[in-house]
């Protein structure tokens, strides 16, 4: 039987720019080059990963009447019948630094037609969600929309996973949420802010695993950057996945492109998550050692040939 993975999420143009190092508070720095535009969004990050990781991927997301769908969204094995169009708003905005010392981005977001998506739009995409194998959704959307999408997909006996970024101002998300979430991957930052424990060392990570385990998710995911990846899952497995070692040029992308990619790999038993964290690992130290977000995403080939294979 063929997976299928459906992203429900954001599509951004990213306008990004390449600075020496990031100023401080009321300091000027000069720049060596210009702003330059390409694809981007968590969720069009995340469902072009899958899909260049040769899975039948679909995309639930909502765009301005502007958007060249045909020249933007044209990825092989990425279908693009779940994207809709907003009456009022632009496509979404990121505005992306990038540090050249660090290869560490700044990002900022302005939500146009992402913000505007509904519960009723995603009620339109139900057919989508049921077919698939996982659902997989972020936060540049309301999160009413997301709660909807998973509500269809726990009724279809269709796993969720949640990447919970960008984290709400009010740092927490809502019960319901958490409750219909099988699968969640934050990364440190975001982990602690939801469980207000921060991660020093492995009993950190034990404690944050612990918090989401209790809200009735059955697997938990905590990517570390440059130090890997943690896991637990419910019946007590836990794990790291290290990760690849290369000089980053640019880290955007990075964690969208190991959930996007991770989960082209992933059992739906979970029996093999470390060999498909491994994979994601792969995935995204690809991204970090090139420029932008989307034209950074490695594909299939790619990966296995970091791997090996």
């Amino acid at each position: 039987m063929t997976k299928v993975i459906t992203v429900l999420g954001s599509t951004n143009i990213d306008k990004v720019v390449r600075v020496p190092r990031f100023a401080h508070g009321g300091e000027t720095l000069k720049i060596d080059n210009h702003t330059i535009e390409v694809m981007g969004g968590k969720g069009l990050n995340q469902a072009v990963a899958a899909a260049r990781s040769g899975v039948l991927t679909q995309m639930i997301t909502k765009v301005g009447q502007e958007f060249d769908l045909a020249a933007n969204m044209a990825d092989e094995n990425l279908n693009t019948d779940g994207v809709l169009r907003s009456a009022t708003e632009e496509t979404g905005q990121a505005y992306i630094m990038v540090s050249k010392a660090s290869g560490d981005n700044m990002i900022y977001i302005y939500g146009g037609a992402n913000a505007d998506m509904t519960k009723e739009d995603v009620a339109t995409q139900a057919d989508l969600i049921a077919k698939s194998d996982f659902l997989i959704a972020q936060l540049e959307i309301p999160v009413e929309a997301v709660i909807a999408g998973f509500k269809i997909a726990k009724e279809a006996g269709v796993t969720t996973i949640l990447n919970p970024a960008p984290m709400p101002e009010f740092g927490d998300l809502p019960e319901d949420l958490l409750n219909l979430t099988d699968i969640i991957i934050p990364n440190k930052h975001e982990t602690a802010l939801l469980t207000g424990v921060n991660i020093n060392n492995e009993s950190d990570l034990d404690a944050n695993a612990a918090y989401f385990m209790d809200r009735g998710m059955h697997t938990v995911m905590i990517t570390l950057g440059s130090k890997g990846a943690f896991y637990m899952t419910s019946d007590g497995k836990k794990g790291m996945v290290p990760s690849f070692k290369v000089a980053a040029v640019d880290t955007t992308a990075a964690g969208d492109t190991f959930i996007g990619a991770m989960a082209t790999r992933l059992h739906a038993n979970l029996d093999n998550i470390e060999e498909a964290m491994r994979y994601g690992s792969a995935a995204s130290s690809l991204t970090v050692s090139r420029r932008g977000a989307q034209p950074s995403i490695p594909t299939e080939d790619e990966v296995l040939k970091v791997l090996g294979q």
